[in-house]
């Protein structure tokens, strides 16, 4: 069945870019109202539903919009927190453009959820099945498929440079334990000069050590280094499962990407919803 939280959640914390102070309140919701956020800074109060088609903006983040250039930012750490608790309905009140960034994972959200629990509804959950595999490749050989699985699972892979990073690989099927345990807890990554840039144009204004992984070279900058082995890969997961939830549904199938990012999970929902032969949209059991 669809399921909502058992009360409201408040939240609080700073956002990454623009430093200011981020309020998030999230109340239950009706069956079949999915995720939305509502701007509640704004006079208009609009509302926006969190589905790859109201994504305007993959640069840093997964930005979401409306028609009147609303946005609510760095929605997908959220996003996964929700999509591995199998919530199908909320209401998140946001008196800011940016969500909050807290420890630069989703286990400030996925703990904050958990303690507040969810509350069975009653319809049926709508689950994305995956028929066909359907892939997109980027100009640089950048690759991201769906392909179908019995379960939702992601294998993921990275390369960099840094003896610290170098290749890392995550493949295994999506569970609230292994989210829990190896997922969640992975924080946003970056090489130093990155902070160095992206401060020298006016963003990361919220950005430290407390809510990112700053490499240095082969140097970790943050004191206790990695939180597990992969974390790099395992928070691009993180990412990937947030992002996929702007499907509207539980996914069914198997994510497998090779250096790719929010533009290209955003990409391949595009290809997978373009034809209808790719995919069902089915009842859950």
């Amino acid at each position: 069945m669809q399921h909502t939280l058992a009360q409201e959640l408040t939240i609080k914390g700073i956002g990454l870019h623009s430093g200011c102070e981020t309020v998030l309140t999230l109340k239950p919701a009706p069956e079949n109202h999915g995720i939305v956020f509502k701007r509640v800074d704004l006079p208009s109060q609009p509302e926006i539903k969190a589905v790859y088609g109201n994504v305007v903006d993959t640069r840093n983040c997964t930005c979401i919009g409306d028609s009147s250039g609303n946005i609510v930012a760095t929605i997908e750490h959220l996003m996964a927190a929700l999509s591995v608790m199998e919530i199908d309905n909320v209401l998140i009140e946001i008196n800011n453009q940016e969500m909050a960034i807290m420890d630069g994972s989703a286990l400030p959200f996925y703990e904050e959820l958990k303690k507040v629990g969810t509350i069975n509804q009653k319809s049926p959950r709508k689950i994305l099945k995956v028929l066909k595999s359907v892939s997109y490749t980027d100009d640089n050989g950048n690759k991201i498929e769906l392909v179908p699985a019995e379960d939702f699972s992601v294998h993921f892979m990275i390369e960099f440079p840094s003896k610290v990073v170098g290749h890392q690989e995550f493949n295994d099927k999506i569970t609230p334990e292994i989210f829990k345990t190896e997922i969640a807890p992975c924080r946003t990554f970056c090489e130093k000069y990155q902070v160095d840039y992206l401060r020298s144009i006016g963003l990361i204004k919220g950005g430290s050590l407390e809510n990112a992984v700053v490499l240095d070279g082969d140097n970790i900058l943050n004191e206790g280094g990695f939180r597990v082995p992969n974390e790099c890969v395992n928070h691009k997961v993180i990412d990937a499962i947030g992002d996929m939830y702007t499907s509207g549904f539980a996914l069914q199938g198997k994510v497998i990407a090779n250096k790719t990012g929010h533009f290209h999970n955003n990409q391949i929902l595009k290809v997978l919803f373009a034809d209808a032969t790719n995919y069902e949209i089915r009842e859950g059991k």
